[in-house]
């Protein structure tokens, strides 16, 4: 699925308008009934209070046109305007006056009004700023918003929740509306997915208002989001008459004396994702627990109980570098000899990622489409800090762009940036924020590009499955209880969970249901 940016979603509204020769306002009356049947829907008639804030904007005119159909449906409403600005848009004028016509009179609030009654059981329309705000907005609607927030009344935000930006984090993050439930036109919006400002819409969902197809499907994007059906599409099935060789020959680098274990769930996940061979090659102090442990995985040492050189004599497919390897001069050296004379593709994790950063020139080195997974400490070594989360994109694009590498921003909605693109994951879970995930997740990304993924397409269908498999063992042990291990041990459920019918689906956890 795009995830469109606001200057593409008003370009989005025009052409609409133009090739159905619909107006503006009849646009706005299809988003205002997708909102009522949403809300139909739940309520069935329920005798609940709905109060709607409504701004003087378009997104402020959804609100009055959603009102309109609730007071048709009988729901006991209360329309606030929130009154910040002598502007107003035609649209939100015309539903103003349609509202009037069924005697419902809107009550305008300003700086010097008293703040709405709301009881902890009733519901919030927060339909005050829309995608097209620019500004934090004035100190009497930051207390309006304090208020609306502290109600605990379920929240309901049209499009966007007010107070964001679609394009920064804001200014003041006491100024923006805590949603419960966001229903967004047509597309998700970025601000969903990023840790400064996802948390401001507790859940989402996408209503389909009848933008043009065509525009929709022609218009490149610089994010998409990544679910079942994107990596349904990449899945490569398997030929009867394959064999282990069909399936390539994954070598995992890495391990030093106490953490061996990181080699293990790289190795283990990289075979568990379907490479035909796996090889590990570590310091010889974890020779025995390697052999005993994964009995499916060979096993090439280095003479000493760090990794002081790097010589093999197989032929593997990809090089999965750095899980637990420590950043000693003996091993860095081993890493700086590697890539002067490595052609295979790689994937950099961990110690090896710390490497890089402590000596930027070996980023030169680097094959192309090398794939780097740093948790958001090894981030920053590697790209810098940076102000916000849209800065941290930035600097992500630039430096994927200049050494042509692909970059795992690991989080809660991982984000796999290839140059000036951008694909936002949407598995996973809190739970998986526990040792040894990363070096499941770069072993995955490993094993895949071994069976011959490319490595961007590796990178976002690893990251999917990793998150896939989160979710699945996640019913099994609960968000404090799962290990890296688990995440291993998912990973055949999650791709069988790619063929199964929506019916067929796992529940939800208690956190994650509505």
């Amino acid at each position: 699925m795009k995830i469109f940016s606001a200057k593409q979603i008003y370009a989005a509204d025009k052409i609409t308008i133009k090739r159905q020769q619909i107006t503006s306002d009849e646009l706005m009356e299809r988003a205002a009934v997708q909102i009522f049947n949403w809300l139909h829907l739940r309520l069935q008639g329920a005798p609940v209070k709905i109060h709607l804030l409504c701004g003087i904007g378009n997104n402020g005119g959804d609100g009055l046109a959603l009102a309109r159909h609730l007071t048709e449906h009988g729901y006991d409403i209360a329309v606030y305007i929130v009154n910040y600005s002598d502007k107003r848009s035609q649209d939100f004028l015309i539903n103003l006056d349609r509202l009037k016509d069924r005697k419902v009179w809107p009550i305008f609030l300003d700086s010097a009004s008293d703040l709405p009654i709301i009881a902890n059981e009733d519901i919030i329309v927060d339909a005050i700023f829309g995608i097209g705000l620019n500004r934090t907005p004035d100190d009497w609607v930051k207390k309006l918003i304090t208020h609306i927030n502290t109600s605990e009344a379920f929240i309901l935000s049209v499009d966007i929740p007010s107070g964001l930006f679609t394009d920064k984090v804001p200014d003041d993050k006491v100024a923006v509306v805590q949603s419960n439930y966001v229903l967004s036109f047509q597309t998700p919006k970025l601000i969903f997915f990023l840790p400064e400002t996802g948390g401001y819409a507790e859940h989402w969902e996408v209503l389909d208002i009848g933008l043009d197809r065509q525009f929709l499907l022609e218009t490149e994007t610089n994010f998409e989001l990544i679910g079942k059906n994107e990596v349904l599409a990449m899945y490569m099935p398997r030929a009867k008459y394959s064999h282990k060789g069909t399936f390539g020959h994954a070598l995992i680098i890495g391990g030093s004396y106490g953490k061996i274990g990181a080699v293990n769930l790289a190795s283990r996940a990289a075979l568990k994702s379907g490479a035909g061979l796996v090889t590990a090659y570590i310091p010889k102090c974890g020779y025995e627990s390697m052999q005993s442990s994964i009995p499916e995985v060979m096993v090439l040492t280095s003479e000493q109980n760090v990794i002081a050189n790097i010589q093999f004599d197989i032929e593997p497919n990809v090089l999965g570098v750095g899980m637990g390897m420590g950043a000693q001069i003996e091993t860095l050296s081993a890493l700086t000899n590697l890539l002067e004379n490595n052609k295979l593709p790689m994937v950099i994790d961990a110690d090896g990622l710390n490497m890089l950063s402590s000596e930027k020139e070996l980023l030169a080195r680097l094959p192309k489409t090398c794939v780097l997974t740093p948790h958001p400490k090894e981030l920053a070594r590697l790209i810098g800090s940076w102000k916000d989360d849209f800065d941290k994109l930035r600097k992500v694009k630039q430096f994927s762009s200049k050494y042509d590498c692909i970059v795992v921003i690991k989080g809660a909605h991982t984000i796999t940036v290839y140059k000036e693109k951008g694909y936002v994951n949407t598995t996973g879970n809190p739970g998986m924020a526990t040792a040894g995930s990363g070096d499941v997740l770069a072993g995955m990304i490993t094993g895949l590009i071994a069976q011959g993924y490319s490595a961007l397409t590796a990178a976002i269908f690893g990251v999917y499955l990793h998150g896939k498999s989160g979710d699945i063992e996640i019913e099994k042990h609960g968000f404090q209880a799962l290990l890296a291990s688990d995440i291993v041990n998912g990973i055949g459920a999650a791709y069988l969970d790619l063929f199964k019918a929506p019916e067929q689906q796992q529940p939800q956890t208690e956190e994650e249901q509505p």
